[in-house]
Formats: C-alpha cells, structure tokens, sequence
C-alpha cells in the first residue's frame, strides 16, 4: 500500500519482452491493424467485426518515458489503476488480449511502484497494456499502409487529406516514440485540454544533473515538460527540499492544471512543509478532477487523520474500500475510541480524563488537530493550571485556512471555527483581560448562534467584567466594603479569577482586615502562583501581622523577579531587620541604600565591615581597564541591591589595606557577613559577581 504523504513515480524503462516483441521484418509494419489516429487518443484496437468503444479505458504511464493505452475491464469508483501522467500502474483488473492477426502485437507488463521512500511496498498485479506508436529500437516509424491506417481512423468516405506522421523532437524533450500529427507538437494538446492522457516518451536520460534541470526549467510548455517538473520535484522532495519541489509542480500545474497527479504531488509537498489546510485544498481538488484517483483519496483521508476530523476521514478511507491503508483504518478506530471517550468526560467535568483523552488521540495520530489542542488548554484551565495552558496555548500548530466543509464542522456539539474562540475567551478571563474576554467571546458567538456554552459564556464574561468595573469605581471612592460586595459577585460568576481575589485582598488591607487578605490572596495564587501583585499583598499583610517569616520569603521571591524594583528591596530590607530583630538579634547602625563608599584607611575599613548585614569590598586600580569596566557595574548593583553595603578600596592609595587582605591581583572582591568574610572572587565576570551579592543578601 503506498504511503499518502509522497508524491508518485513510474517507471523510465521498456521491460526486455517488449525488445523482443520489436523484433520485425524490414518490410513490414509492426503493427498493421493498429489505428494510431491522434498522437493525443488512446488507441483502438481493430477486430473483425468493427471497434467496440465501451470496452476500452485509458491507462497511462507515471513518468517521462511514455504513455501505454491499455484495455481494462470496468472497475469500481475509486481504483487503483486508475494512472494519471506522474503514475505507475497497478491495477487488480485483467486486462482483455488483443484480438488475433498476421501482424505482431506487443504488450507490456508493468509492475505498480510505491511513492517515493516507501518501504515494503506490495507490487500490484501486472497489467497488459498496448503500446502507443509503432516504434523500433531505431526510434523510426515503420508503417506501409499509412493512408488506410489514417482511412481506418477517419472513417470511409472522409475527404479530409492525411497528415505525415513524424518522430517528435527538440523543445518538447519527447525523445523516441513521440508520435506527432503534421510534423511538430501542436498547442494545447496536454492532457488538461485534449482530456487524455498524453502519448508520448522521453529518453530515461534526457535530463541530468543541474544542466538537465536548467534545460527544463527554461523551456515550458509541452506535457513533456510538465512530466519533468514532476519528475524533478519528485527528486527534491526525496531529499527532504519541500520548498523547491513545491515550486516545480506549481510549474508542471501551470502546464497541465487538470492532471490530479500533480495536485496530489503538490499536496505532499505542502504537508512536508507544515501547510496542510492548503494540502487538503489541492487533494480535493485531485479528487474533483478524478474522482476515481485512488491515491489522492488516500492522501487526503491521512490528512483528515491528522486534523482531528473523523467524519471526513471516514468518507475518503471508505471511499477507497479494500484499497484503503490498513494502518490508516486503524489510526482513525483509536482516534474515535479516545475522541467518542474524551466527550463524555468532558460532559461530566472530568477535566483530568479529558486532558488524558486528549494527549492520546493527538498520539495516535492526531498531532495537528488544532481543536484538541484546544480541549488539552480548556482541560488546563479547569484544572487551575493557567500558564500550562497560557504556554500550550501560544504552542497550538497552525496548519492554515481550512476549507469551508471543515470549519463548519462541530467539535462538541459547537462549530469548530467557535471553539478556539471559546477557549481563549477563557483564558483573557482568567488573566483579567476583561475587555479582550468580551471581544473574543463576541466574535465566537457570531460564529456559533445557536451553542448554549458559547451563549452561556458570553453572558457570564460580561456580568464579570461589569462586576470588575463597579468594584473598582467603589475602591476609587474609598468605599472599600461596598467595593468587596462588587468583587464578590464577580466570584460568584467565576469562583476561579485569580484577579478578583487580589482586588478584594487590597480592599480588606484598606478595612485593615488583615487574615481575610491574606486567606484572598493564597486563593489568587492558587490559581495563578507567581502573581505579583497577590505576592505583594500577601507580604503586606504578613508584615502588619508581624510574620516576619512569610514576609521574608515573598519578598524574597519578588526581589528575584523584579531585581530593579527599589520599593521591594526596602521593604525586603525592613522584613529581614525586623526578623532578625524578632529572633532576639542585636541590630545597630544597619541603613539601606546609598552609593559606593569609598574607603581611605585600615580603620575606617575594620569598621565598616564589622556592621551587621553584608559588606562588599572591592578592591582596584585606578590605571587598570578591567576595573574601568567593573566599576560602573558596581554602581548598577548598588541600585539593585540597597540593602547591601557597597565599599571600594584602591590598592595603590591605601596600600595598607590591601597588604592586610593579602590582595595581590585586581579586580577582587571580598563579601562580608555580620564582620566575617564569607567569599572571595578574583576578576569575576559580572554574572559570577551579581550571583554572590543575591545569595548572600538574602
């Protein structure tokens, strides 16, 4: 079974029993009963009593060595001999023999080859199919009878005047066996126009390499041009070069927009390259244009895998009946198990079975399904985890604009061009993006008039949000109990808003209700943990109800998020003296911030780092770049840091001290702790420097 995702191939050679079959006498036609009639027709055959054009089908070869017209027995709708220019035989169906005369009739067998890449493909059944043309190995035309082949063809009584047959050549790369009408290829008379395939052959060779490439890409405009895009994109697309190979059969199209085969080849190349509402679009149309093509229903039902969408899958898999790929049948079973499974859990607010469904059927197969992308982020936010589903979210693959067919089909019970909407209606609402909740929500019930979750969540966002705004006027006034009562039936509506508790925690902070603020802002960050401002509130309160402890350790966790905010840095300052002073700790002459003091003496330097808290000393030199560089960043850490205490001591002015601190290299720097020294860095990188001063300020 071929693999839906590769572009086809057939086959450049002529099998030995046709030489041997070639094998004619000088003076006679290789085929006399033959009518060759257009270059562009299908042949018929003649038989005793007359032609019977309902017994004959086209077939034609995949690639640039030629075209066959074959006879084949009527076959179902989708089939898998049914060959386009780009395709290799591989029909089920027996072929009928050709009837019975002194002239000679070769056939040739021809085995089905897989795409590209594909492994372990199965061989389908040979297929005898008449050879258009009668052709030597010389590459001549040997034909006695021209004038009645043309009268067979024509009909008696036709007055119209025979036309020379002649072997085709140059612009058209046709090589030997091109059969043309009138001496040279005529416009128009690809299979997109005539409706047929084309009847031609090209040497195996007669494109190589670069130089073969640049050949065809500067001479467009015969079928045999199309079938060497097709044949070079198929090269590229081997090699993983989906952007080049999608510009060649963009460029075969443009020759032969009705052959299906390169809309399906197009397909692959866009799906290689992630496009694949695009791919669906080009495999339908492979499919409007041939409804029998077996393959680009086989693409687009993986395609259909892949996007989540059952039913559609269905119709083109089952379309294909037993053609259809085993592996694929049974993708799309496990997909419907756990999609029919993740449902019901949905419906009962199972959200952890839901988040579990999901992850499974985007394993199965389902990896660019943008819906159950969606369900995973909804099954997030039930779950409280807001920037799981804020980063699962932002990450949902983006496969395009899908057709209409599929927008407009329904993901639980709601149309799935609604359902992301809904979803992210939700996550504005839990960050607190009141107005972009009602935006979004808005826009999903355009879409979707008639599901009552879209209705129900658009009425909800917006009693929210005007439940926000009153609360917030009140707290402007001052009305700080009323504003509580505002917030509160917000919460009613969505017991969930990590940002209405923070607001009613800063009313109850103002009503000096200090337990009910914190209880408000351990409930905020249970839904949205590193929420800064409910970690602002909760130290806040923590600190007028004097522990010190909880104080510490949020504001320590602020200081490492916002390192540049000076009033989290006093107000961590002010914790930890009062901590420490709770602890039973003497404290003097301990201030916060400041700028880098400079010291000039051996007493003045024992003095200061004596202090409680931590001490930094820098020692440098005034004629070394290095310390040039490191001390305007010593004045950056200052500002950072206020609670520590920032001292620089030249070497060369007060050689004392650096000869009592064993200083010997510059830059270095020596940390201090309550009078001890704690660390010692020699020419440090300002990140080695920065890291020290933040673990022993803390």
């Amino acid at each position: 079974m071929s693999h839906p995702g590769k572009p086809e191939v057939g086959y450049d050679y002529l099998s030995d029993r046709l030489r041997d079959s070639l094998a004619c006498e000088p003076d006679k036609p290789d085929f006399r009963e033959l009518d060759l009639g257009s270059p562009v027709s299908p042949l018929v055959t003649r038989q005793a009593g007359g032609v019977n054009p309902t017994s004959t089908t086209t077939t034609s070869s995949s690639n640039s060595s030629g075209s066959f017209s074959g006879l084949n027995a009527p076959g179902p709708v989708v089939r898998g001999p049914n060959n386009h220019s780009g395709e290799p035989s591989g029909s089920s169906d027996n072929s009928p023999t050709a009837g019975s005369g002194k002239a000679a009739r070769a056939f040739v067998s021809l085995q089905a080859r897989s795409d590209p890449g594909n492994q372990g493909a199965v061989n389908s059944p040979p297929l005898n199919v008449l050879l258009a043309g009668n052709i030597c190995l010389s590459g001549k035309i040997l034909k006695k009878e021209k004038d009645s082949a043309h009268t067979s063809h024509s009909g008696a009584g036709s007055n119209q005047a025979p036309r020379p047959d002649v072997l085709g050549s140059g612009s058209g790369n046709y090589g030997h066996g091109s059969i043309l009408r009138g001496g040279g290829p005529t416009k128009g008379s690809s299979r997109a126009d005539s409706g047929v395939p084309s009847v031609a052959y090209s040497r195996p060779n007669s494109v190589a390499g670069d130089s073969g490439r640049r050949t065809a890409l500067g001479s467009i405009g015969g079928p045999g041009d199309s079938e060497e895009m097709k044949r070079l994109g198929n090269e590229l697309y081997k090699k993983g070069n989906f952007r080049e190979a999608l510009e060649l059969y963009d460029k075969a199209i443009r020759i032969s927009p009705g052959n299906p085969a390169y809309r399906s080849n197009r397909a692959a190349a866009l799906t290689g390259l992630g496009r694949l509402g695009e791919a669906v679009a080009d495999c339908e149309v492979s499919v409007r244009l041939d409804p029998r093509y077996w393959r680009a229903h086989q693409r687009l039902g993986s395609l259909y895998i892949r996007l989540g969408q059952i039913e559609h899958a269905k119709r083109c898999l089952n379309a294909l009946g037993q053609l259809a790929d085993a592996n694929e049948l049974q993708k799309l079973q496990i997909l419907e198990k756990h999609l029919s499974r993740c449902t019901d859990a949905r419906k009962v607010g199972n959200w952890n079975s839901v988040l579990k469904e999901c992850e499974s059927a985007i394993a199965a197969g389902a990896d660019s399904s943008s819906q159950l992308s969606m369900c995973r982020v909804e099954a997030l936010l039930k779950l409280h985890q807001l920037e799981e589903a804020e980063k699962n979210f932002n990450n949902i693959p983006k496969v395009g604009l899908l057709n209409e067919s599929c927008a407009r089909a329904r993901f639980f019970g709601m149309l799935l061009e609604a359902y992301p909407l809904f979803v992210r209606a939700h996550i504005e609402l839990a960050l607190g993006r009141f107005d972009s909740a009602i935006s979004v929500a808005e826009k999903a019930g355009q879409i979707d008039t008639q599901n009552f979750e879209v209705s129900g969540l658009l009425k909800n966002v917006r009693l929210i949000a005007r439940a926000r705004v009153r609360g917030n006027d009140l707290f402007k006034t001052e009305r700080f109990t009323e504003a509580c009562l505002a917030y509160g039936e917000g919460l009613k509506l969505n017991p969930s808003n990590s940002v209405l508790y923070c607001n009613r925690a800063a009313c109850w902070f103002k009503l000096g209700q200090w337990e009910q603020s914190v209880e408000d802002c351990n409930r905020a960050l249970q839904f949205q943990p590193n929420y800064t401002k409910a970690l602002l509130r909760r130290a806040a309160s923590n600190s007028k109800l004097e522990r010190w402890e909880e104080a510490v350790r949020d504001y320590d966790f602020l200081r490492a998020e916002i390192p540049d905010d000076n009033e989290v840095a006093e107000a961590l300052f002010h914790a930890q003296i009062s901590l420490k002073k709770s602890l039973g700790e003497e404290i003097t002459n301990m201030k916060f911030g400041g700028e880098v003091e400079e010291v000039q003496c051996l007493e003045q330097f024992k003095s200061a780092i004596s202090l409680q808290g931590v001490s930094v000393v820098y020692f440098k030199s005034a004629l070394d770049s290095q310390c040039k560089q490191m001390s305007s960043f010593l004045d950056a850490l200052c500002s950072r840091y206020p609670s520590v205490s920032f001292l620089k001591v030249d070497v060369v002015e007060c050689s004392r001290i650096a000869n009592s601190e064993s200083v010997r290299i510059v830059p270095t720097f020596k940390i201090y702790k309550n009078g001890c020294r704690v660390k010692e860095i020699v020419c440090p990188s300002h990140d080695v420097l920065e890291h020290s001063v933040r673990y022993y300020s803390l």
